[in-house]
């Protein structure tokens, strides 16, 4: 789950990392106001979960409360790259004389954390990493040992960080990394963090990402849901407890496994490419239960997806049989009458398939083919999805 900057921001505050004062607004007038209890020059920031804020108008500093209901009245409602802006923040302003770039995320790769760091802070972290991959350090933290004070003056300098100010960042760093690792985080970025022009050094602007696995740990981290923001599919899915993740494609997947569901995405695209360019529209993985119920959840989620041309269903029957399986795309495919109206390609292997695959036979329904292997349901499916566009 990403947060908004400024519930980034409460968290920095909650562990000792140093943030300037924040006040979050959904009018113009509550912009007013807490532009007034602030006092001075202040930034009124869109909150959205994208990048590129500034270049679209989403982010200004004023100097007063009236300007700032001005500039509240300007953004709210702003479209940046296809998010609607609901609230602002209404930020302290800083004299600031140098801007870096810090962060902390999880290395799947190589089963570890790494930190990103450079004294060149305030533009786009890509945009640094392609033009001066030199200025970028990127540092192993390894999750038992942590990130201590060492540490962080050792990624200090890796950074380019003058020795003066290793001392003065080394602190937040160790601090940045206490909500990385306190909270259960993916990621946890700072750009800029800034040295002020009075010797300080602030978190300017954070990003986080908490990890939703993690969740049973924090049961604060459900009010930090914006369930308004969520895509409708997700939320539809999550409330049937199916794990579901929306793609840009066109060849809906359902699976039993997470495994199994992403190899059948490598294989959706793979036969994509010789039918079109069509590619896999989402992951869908309905576990161990293949029940009517749960399938017609599963169809009711991927055929509601607008994108979708075609449905790929691709089972191993083991605790959950084939026939069982079977028996919930039928029922599935009954519950959800007319809605079902998408061609269906499914490939059933493994405990009682035979019988699955007699059961989907004798039901002859109009919208499923059956396919015998993985590779003939994908290139099958994508044919049809090619065929829809």
């Amino acid at each position: 789950m990403d947060l908004y900057e400024y519930q980034a921001r409460d968290l920095f505050e909650s562990y000792g990392v140093p943030v300037l004062a924040g006040l979050i607004a959904d009018t113009p007038e509550e912009a007013r106001a807490a532009a007034e209890k602030i006092g001075g020059t202040v930034v009124v920031k869109a909150q959205v979960k994208v990048g590129g804020r500034g270049k679209a108008g989403g982010v200004k500093v004023v100097h007063n409360a009236d300007d700032a209901f001005a500039a509240a009245e300007q953004i709210l409602g702003l479209d940046i790259k296809g998010h609607v802006v609901k609230r602002v923040m209404i930020a302290a302003g800083a004299r600031i004389d140098k801007e870096f770039y810090f962060s902390v995320l999880l290395d799947r790769a190589n089963r570890s954390y790494l930190s990103l760091c450079s004294v060149e802070g305030g533009m786009e972290i890509e945009e640094l990493a392609v033009e001066r991959p030199d200025a970028l350090a990127k540092i192993e933290v390894n999750p038992r040992a942590g990130l201590d004070l060492a540490k962080a003056e050792e990624i200090a300098r890796a950074g380019g960080f003058p020795e003066e100010l290793v001392a003065k960042v080394a602190p937040v760093f160790v601090k940045l990394y206490d909500v990385y690792k306190g909270e259960d985080a993916t990621l946890v970025e700072v750009n800029p963090l800034v040295l002020t022009e009075d010797g300080d050094i602030i978190a300017l602007d954070g990003k986080v990402s908490l990890d939703e696995n993690a969740g049973f740990r924090h049961p604060k981290h459900e009010a930090l849901e914006d369930k308004s923001a969520a895509d409708p599919l997700e939320a539809k899915a999550k409330e049937n407890d199916l794990n579901y993740v929306k793609l840009d494609g066109e060849v809906g997947v359902i699976g039993n496994g997470a495994g199994l569901v992403m190899s059948t995405l490598d294989v959706v695209a793979y036969a994509g490419e010789r039918h079109g360019g069509v590619k896999p529209a989402n992951f869908l993985d309905i576990g161990g239960g293949a029940s009517a119920e749960v399938m017609a959840a599963g169809l009711d989620v991927i055929l509601n997806d607008a994108q979708v041309k075609s449905v790929f269903v691709n089972v191993f029957g083991g605790i959950t049989a084939c026939d069982a399986v079977a028996k919930g795309i039928v029922g599935a495919l009954a519950e959800l009458g007319s809605a079902a109206n998408k061609p269906l390609v499914v490939r059933l292997d493994g405990n009682k398939v035979e019988e699955g695959r007699r059961i989907l036979n004798e039901a002859n329904h109009p919208l499923v083919t059956l396919a015998a292997t993985m590779d003939e349901g994908a290139d099958k499916a994508a044919e049809l999805a090619n065929a829809a566009k």
